[in-house]
């Protein structure tokens, strides 16, 4: 079932090759760009989903973090009032892991999908790299990687007026920029095509998190002032 739905990418990707070609613009790049845009499409609402829960938990983290505190010694209580607070901003704290889960075996699919494809020589370039199926010889590519995966981690993490307690702060800044450099180091081994499909899909799923952080409940300062 695993090779079917890999395979089944990998004719994905030949068959919107085999349309640059018609057009007249044949281009890897290009199919890279489509293919991008068609699984963001495909699947908008398991993104919207997971991107709003995981925004809406951010957002009340300061209580949790209070209750935590305040019941350290009464677990059984502090379930209890947690509980109390998810049902009061309609928060479940599973709501933005369940989305991701089903996403995921899509998303290594396209990754090990792009790691397995075998390019023609026609439209195998990008600019300065001589063919998306090696690793880029000059190493801009990955350092894009690392941007856009900090640049989304930024957005991801911000548009929200809700102060975060010191130990999540140092998490987050940690995460923030230790996660685009290891990321960053590992992309200089991928194939350069794999490389434009992670900035591609990091760049579109940055500008989804900002609608995302955009709405008003967001915007008016988080989902307990909004709900109160």
């Amino acid at each position: 079932m695993w090779e079917t739905l890999v395979n089944g990418v990998i004719k994905l990707i030949e068959v919107l090759y085999m349309l640059t070609v018609k057009i007249g613009i044949p281009s890897y790049a290009l199919v890279i760009l489509i293919l991008t845009i068609l699984i963001r499409v495909a699947l908008y609402p398991l993104n919207d989903k997971q991107l709003t829960a995981t925004k809406k938990m951010q957002e009340i983290q300061p209580e949790i973090v209070k209750l935590q505190k305040k019941y350290k010694n009464n677990p059984q209580k502090l379930n209890m009032e947690m509980m109390k607070i998810y049902q009061k901003h309609q928060v479940s704290p599973l709501g933005g892991c369940l989305p991701l889960l089903v996403q995921m075996p899509i998303i290594i699919a396209l990754f090990q999908a792009l790691r397995k494809f075998q390019y023609t020589d026609v439209g195998a370039t990008f600019f300065w790299v001589p063919h998306l199926k090696n690793p880029d010889p000059f190493f801009i590519l990955p350092v894009f990687v690392a941007l856009a995966t900090y640049f989304q981690s930024k957005v991801s993490m911000g548009g929200s007026a809700v102060k975060k307690d010191a130990q999540t702060e140092r998490t987050q800044k940690t995460m923030l920029y230790a996660m685009p450099i290891f990321i960053g180091w590992m992309s200089t081994k991928f194939p350069a095509g794999l490389c434009l499909y992670w900035i591609f899909y990091g760049l579109t799923g940055m500008i989804q998190q900002i609608f995302v952080n955009r709405r008003p409940e967001f915007r008016k300062g988080g989902v307990g002032k909004v709900n109160e």
